[in-house]
C-alpha cells in the first residue's frame, strides 16, 4: 500500500461518522455511550467515540467496509433552479456563477478550460457558468479535484449552492482528504477513488 492510501485510511477512520453503518460491521464493538453522571443522572459520551479509529480491530473493520462499499452518491451533473432561486438570481452577490470565475482565475484557469476537464456536455456547462443551471454536489467535487482547488475554495463554491461536506459520506471524506492534502496527481486521485470504490464523479 502506498503512502497516500495509508494516509487516506488514517484520515478516513478518524472522520467517517455513519454510525449506523459502522455498527453493522461484523466484529464492531459498540462502546458504552451512556454512563452514570456525578449528579446521579446519566451522561452521554461524545458520539465521535464510535468512529473506527477507536476500534481495536480498526484495520479489519476498515477492510470490511471497503469490501462492502458501493458508490450510491450518483446524481446528474446539474439541477434546475427553483422558482425562488430564479427570482433571487439577479440580486445575489455570491451565486455559483459569480463565485466560480475568480476562484478559477486564482488557479490560472478559465471556466471554459475547467469544463473541458469534466464529462459534462458543453451546452450544460455553459448554462452552469452563466447561472441558469446549478451544479450538483458531485460536479463541484469533481471540479475541485481536476482544477487543483483548495478545500476553502470548494467550501466557498458549496456555500453558493447550499452544500457542505458530509462526514457520513465516504465520497465527501475521500475528496476532502485529497483537497486538504493537495493531492492533485491524476494517478493518485484515481487510486484513492478506486480504493473506496467512488466512481460517480464526472471527471474526464
Amino acid at each position: 500500500m502506498n503512502y497516500t492510501i495509508s494516509a487516506l485510511d488514517e484520515y478516513f477512520v478518524t472522520h467517517y461518522s455513519d454510525y449506523v453503518r459502522l455498527a453493522a460491521l461484523q466484529g464492531y464493538e459498540k462502546p458504552e455511550m451512556v454512563v452514570p453522571a456525578r449528579d446521579g443522572g446519566v451522561e452521554k459520551k461524545d458520539p465521535a467515540l464510535m468512529r473506527l479509529v477507536y476500534q481495536e480491530k480498526c484495520k479489519d473493520l476498515l477492510a470490511q467496509l471497503k469490501e462492502e462499499q458501493a458508490d450510491t452518491d450518483y446524481t446528474f451533473s446539474f439541477r434546475f433552479l427553483t422558482f425562488s432561486e430564479k427570482l433571487r438570481r439577479p440580486f445575489e452577490k455570491y451565486s455559483f456563477a459569480k463565485v466560480l470565475p475568480p476562484i478559477l482565475a486564482a488557479h490560472q484557469l478559465t471556466p471554459e478550460e475547467a469544463g473541458e476537464r469534466l464529462t459534462i456536455e458543453p451546452k450544460f456547462w455553459k448554462k452552469i457558468v452563466k447561472g441558469t443551471l446549478y451544479p450538483e454536489k458531485n460536479t463541484v467535487l469533481a471540479l475541485a479535484l481536476v482544477c487543483g482547488l483548495t478545500a476553502m475554495d470548494t467550501e466557498n463554491l458549496f456555500n453558493a449552492c447550499g452544500y457542505e461536506f458530509d462526514e457520513k459520506s465516504v465520497r465527501d471524506i475521500v475528496v476532502r482528504f485529497l483537497l486538504e492534502q493537495k493531492v492533485f496527481s491524476r494517478e493518485l486521485i484515481t487510486q484513492c477513488l478506486a480504493e473506496y470504490k467512488i466512481d460517480c464523479l464526472p471527471i474526464k
